[in-house]
């Protein structure tokens, strides 16, 4: 595939990446997409609010083309984790309409740039010399791995599960063989540190 054959095709991916991210908050009450669910404090606004940060400075500032509205997150006085969790006075449609502004703006940086067009990413403190095919790759990557966490983070809240809302990508079932599947796996966990235990064998140091 060339080169910009290949761009259309991650451009598609890291697309479908993150409206699968936005949808996770679709239905859920304030607090509800606020509420730090695991003992990090991870909670679904703050990750779409880290996400939208992140990217504008890799498919932005990387490549010359700083989006103005984000660059303070990236100065030395920002406090820690502040770009994970959103304020009380910081809405749920400033923080999505930030995350569009970013794909409208790194939109432009793929459409208008060759996939071996060389940036610098100013936070790298070795190699920081990268193409934009290397970026536009750690960006998906970045993009799905914290769409798996809100995928998550939405299970545990109201039971909702799946990857987009026309298409889940789940296993067909309902709620019983879902239940009965869930106690299989329990079981098997169980079974398998069981076995451990009476062969003599404990926990890997």
């Amino acid at each position: 595939m060339s080169g910009e054959g290949l761009k259309v095709e991650l451009h598609r991916d890291l697309q479908e990446a993150r409206d699968a991210l936005v949808w996770k908050l679709d239905g859920l009450s304030e607090y509800d997409i606020r509420r730090p669910m695991v003992p990090s404090g991870t909670n679904l606004l703050g990750i779409v609010k880290h996400v939208a940060i992140v990217e504008a400075g890799y498919l932005g500032w990387t490549f010359g083309r700083p989006l103005e509205e984000v660059q303070h997150w990236w100065g030395d006085d920002v406090e820690v984790n502040a770009d994970m969790w959103a304020t009380a006075d910081e809405t749920r449609e400033e923080i999505i309409g930030l995350y569009r502004r970013v794909w409208s703006h790194s939109d432009v940086t793929l459409e208008t740039l060759g996939m071996e067009t060389v940036g610098h990413v100013p936070w790298w403190d070795d190699s920081n010399q990268v193409t934009l095919e290397r970026i536009l790759v750690y960006v998906i990557a970045e993009t799905n791995r914290h769409a798996g966490h809100a995928d998550i983070l939405r299970e545990l809240i109201d039971g909702s599960v799946g990857w987009r809302k026309d298409d889940d990508s789940m296993a067909p079932g309902d709620q019983a063989w879902w239940e009965s599947f869930r106690a299989r796996v329990e079981q098997a966990a169980r079974d398998a540190e069981k076995s451990k235990t009476t062969s003599g064998g404990g926990a890997e140091r």
